[in-house]
């Protein structure tokens, strides 16, 4: 009797296992996939793929500004600024790594911004779990940014 429980028991438990959805490990290298795929969209403008890839109350925090939460919420302002920014957003990389769980991209950010081109240095921080960005941290100088762009602070 003992070992028909003990085989029902193994068969539930390869049952549940075989049923459970796969879930892939958190490396350093899923999680610079995860950012390269990020780069990508910005490129080629493709703003839902940016928002995408935030988890559903994922956040991005322009350190100088108040953080947007939710992935409809990082959708609606990404989109937004989309607008002015057809043709997408180059993230030229200088250095790009995994510490403590971490990315970091040190970066330089070029646009055509409502016909005005610039270019703006910055270092992302982004918490990538689970295939997504639970939040990323971005550092630049807002006012520096804003000329570049050709607009004014609000």
């Amino acid at each position: 009797m003992k070992r028909i429980f003990g085989l029902a028991a193994m068969v539930l438990t390869l049952a549940m296992t075989a049923a459970a959805p796969a879930r892939a490990a958190d490396t350093d290298a899923s999680r610079l996939a995860v950012a390269r795929e990020m780069i990508t969209a910005w490129k080629v403008a493709d703003w839902r793929k940016v928002a995408d890839l935030f988890a559903e109350n994922g956040s991005l925090r322009s350190m100088m500004i108040e953080p947007v939460v939710g992935r409809a919420a990082i959708y609606d302002r990404i989109a937004a600024l989309g607008k002015g920014a057809p043709d997408g957003v180059t993230l030229d990389v200088a250095h790009m790594g995994v510490i403590d769980g971490l990315v970091f991209i040190e970066r330089v950010d070029r646009f055509v911004y409502n016909g005005h081109a610039g270019s703006t240095p910055v270092v992302g921080v982004l918490d990538i779990r689970d295939g997504k960005v639970q939040e990323w941290r971005e550092y630049y100088d807002r006012a520096s940014l804003l000329k570049e762009m050709g607009v004014t602070a609000k």
